[in-house]
């Protein structure tokens, strides 16, 4: 998974790895129209979101997140890093991002929610493809 590193000076999470990119929609957004918006500032990385759904959607107490799971090659040397969110990127597999929740490195997501991630990341659904 590209995963990112936020820089030292945010309020949130200072320094801390986190999943590739987030923000809020704003007033006439679609999930979507933010989601390629922020993927584009965030890492200058230019994905049409067109016609694809998030694997999964999650609500928390003022909104909801979803999460999109686009498989892309890419060559992290061509990527622009947002200077005021950005501080580096990685590539990372899923036992990595867990080893880096339980040292506390990575921003504390549930670990199922990562293992959830990498087994959803081939197909939509609940279940597996037969």
């Amino acid at each position: 998974m590209l995963v990112q590193q936020r820089q030292p000076f945010k309020s949130g999470w200072p320094n801390m790895w986190d999943l590739t990119v987030g923000g809020s929609a704003i007033s006439g957004d679609t999930s979507q129209m933010a989601a390629q918006r922020e993927l584009l500032e965030e890492l200058g990385l230019d994905i049409d979101f067109t016609g694809i759904r998030p694997h999964l959607t999650i609500p928390f107490e003022i909104g909801f997140d979803d999460y999109y799971l686009v498989e892309r090659e890419v060559d992290l040397t061509t990527l622009t890093l947002q200077e005021e969110e950005v501080q580096c990127v990685a590539w990372m597999t899923e036992e990595a991002i867990v080893n880096g929740i339980e040292e506390g490195w990575f921003i504390g997501y549930h670990e199922s929610l990562i293992r959830l991630l990498f087994a959803l990341r081939h197909s939509y659904g609940a279940h597996n493809e037969a």
